[in-house]
């Protein structure tokens, strides 16, 4: 039987060699630790053990550098630094991409009319009916084809009896036309 290896070893066998073994032992001795003591930090428990993970990955990847020499250097106080400086990390940055969130959400839901509502206020007004009246039935044909019925532009072709060139062509002066009309 094999005598335990103390924090020391696994550290500078996972760190030094990059000894699997070592980290899996260092794993199962220190995450359940390290994972109880950030839920007392935090309440969100995938972001505590995403931390962790984290944590652990920042040794195993050699990132977080274990050095004996320090005063008071022991694991466990090694591995809660780098655990609580990652949660603080994972804290702000939330709080970033929250109050980034909200800003966009103000700059979306101001008092502008949206297209869709325009679209319904010109069909409702008149608008746009009577600028597709004003449309040569080619392109009213090209419009019917692919926006109304949904065709692309191969099959708004074959029905139409034209090249696919053209339906492009007349599809793009009709919507030019519409938009001149509806401005």
């Amino acid at each position: 039987m094999s005598e335990k290896r103390s924090d020391g070893e696994l550290l500078r066998a996972v760190t030094a060699d990059g000894d699997r073994g070592a980290f899996e032992e260092l794993y199962r001795r220190y995450a359940p630790w390290l994972t109880a003591r950030m839920r007392g930090r935090c309440a969100d428990a995938a972001l505590v053990d995403d931390v962790v993970q984290e944590t652990f990955l920042a040794v195993w990847h050699g990132t977080a550098r274990y050095r004996e020499d320090t005063a008071g250097a022991d694991a466990a106080g090694w591995l809660w630094r780098i655990a609580s400086r990652r949660l603080v990390d994972a804290l702000r940055g939330a709080g970033a991409r929250g109050r980034l969130r909200q800003a966009l959400a103000r700059l979306r839901y101001r008092d502008e009319v949206s297209a869709e509502e325009r679209v319904l206020a010109g069909v409702e007004h008149g608008d746009l009916a009577g600028a597709l009246v004003r449309l040569s039935p080619e392109l009213r044909a090209v419009l019917q084809a692919t926006v109304v019925d949904g065709l692309t532009t191969r099959e708004a072709a074959v029905l139409l009896g034209i090249p696919p060139g053209t339906v492009k062509t007349r599809a793009m002066r009709a919507r030019r036309q519409l938009r001149e009309a509806l401005a």
